[in-house]
This record gives structure tokens, C-alpha cells and sequence, in this order.
């Protein structure tokens, strides 16, 4: 049933980069401390960097636990499910780190997204991450779902932002500089925009 892999590759890398949606779960190092599972989407926003690492863009929301969790420990499972095509599950565990908007290597990543235009999404990082695992299991009990098509919503909420209001607008929620657990999240102010 399962497999595990060394290298994110072939078959492997055609299934994750054909996904439209995958998710994400991070945890504190405490034991009572809350874990995070959080949806990604949006056409564009992941890359395989190389066969073992991979990226996604991180956009403006409501909180900032992954990041907050990746700043703490490191740790982070990444998931994709087959909703449509043979049954499949794939996961990829491993470590990762925010790359902000003022750190030198942002603008090399951010080169890595050249399908979707971050600006009117309220981009706050880059999240890098290491693979030490990949797993693939079967998806057996997955239903099938048909995708329709991408939501405008994010990019029609957030394009009105330029970077002083979307500072304003971080720093107003509760949990985004801080996570729920009070550990640190997204650094604020927010650095300036390169894109």
C-alpha cells in the first residue's frame, strides 16, 4: 500500500504539481500547545524547488500559526489527495522556514512563481521546506470531487491593500503577529514589498 521515497520526483512530482489544493499542519513544541491544519490553494502558489524541496507562497489571512510554528521548531507535514484520477495520497514531512519579504533570498524564490502574480494576494513569505520523508499511501476512501474552477475572492479582498494598510490590517488581528499560543508569529511592521 504505502511507499516511501528518497526524492520527490517522476511520478511523485506530476501528481503534487497537478493538485489543485493541498494542506498544510504544523504544531508547537508544546504538548497542550494547538495544531494547525490549514488548505492551500490558489493556481501558481507551489513549486518543487528541487527532488527535495518544495515552496508555497504564503498570502495574507486571518493568522499566522504556521508561521509561527516554523519559527519554533521547524516542522511541518505538507498533504495532497487525489479528488479526481487514481486513488492516492501523498506526504511529504519535513522542515521549514518562512522566508520574509526582507530577507535576501526572497526575490530568487518569489522568481520560482512565475504563474501567478502575488500582489493583489497580500503576500507575507515564502515557506521553504526541506522533505526528510515522503510517503505516499492509497486514497482509497477518498470521494470524488470535481474542481471547478479557482475562487477570486482573496486576490478581490486583498488587491486593495497597498503595504502601510496591510500592515494596519495585520496589526489589528489578533493572531498575527503572536500565534494562538502566544508564540511569535509574522514580524510586524511588515517589511516593504518587492513585488
Amino acid at each position: 500500500m504505502g511507499k516511501t521515497y528518497e526524492r520527490i520526483t517522476g511520478r511523485l512530482r506530476t501528481f503534487i504539481e497537478e493538485q489543485p489544493l493541498f494542506f498544510t499542519a504544523t504544531a508547537p513544541l508544546s504538548g497542550d500547545g494547538t495544531v494547525n491544519l490549514s488548505p492551500k490553494g490558489l493556481k501558481g502558489s507551489f513549486a518543487v524547488l528541487d527532488d527535495r524541496t518544495v515552496a508555497y507562497l504564503d498570502f495574507a489571512g486571518s493568522n499566522a500559526e504556521t508561521v509561527a510554528h516554523l519559527r519554533e521548531n521547524g516542522r511541518i507535514t505538507l498533504m495532497w489527495c487525489a479528488f479526481q484520477g487514481p486513488p492516492t495520497i501523498v506526504r511529504v514531512h519535513g522542515r521549514g522556514e518562512p522566508v520574509f519579504r526582507d530577507d535576501p533570498r526572497f526575490p530568487e524564490l518569489l522568481a520560482r512563481f512565475p504563474d501567478i502574480d502575488p500582489a493583489p494576494h497580500g503576500l507575507r513569505a515564502v515557506i521553504v521546506v526541506h522533505a526528510e520523508l515522503v510517503r505516499d499511501t492509497c486514497g482509497y476512501a477518498i470521494p470524488y470531487m470535481a474542481y471547478e474552477a479557482e475562487r477570486d475572492l482573496h486576490a478581490r479582498r486583498f488587491s486593495r491593500e497597498d503595504d502601510a494598510s496591510l500592515d494596519a490590517y495585520f496589526t489589528k488581528k489578533e493572531h498575527i503577529a503572536t500565534s494562538l499560543d502566544g508564540l511569535p508569529g509574522l514580524p510586524l511592521p511588515l517589511p516593504p514589498s518587492t513585488v
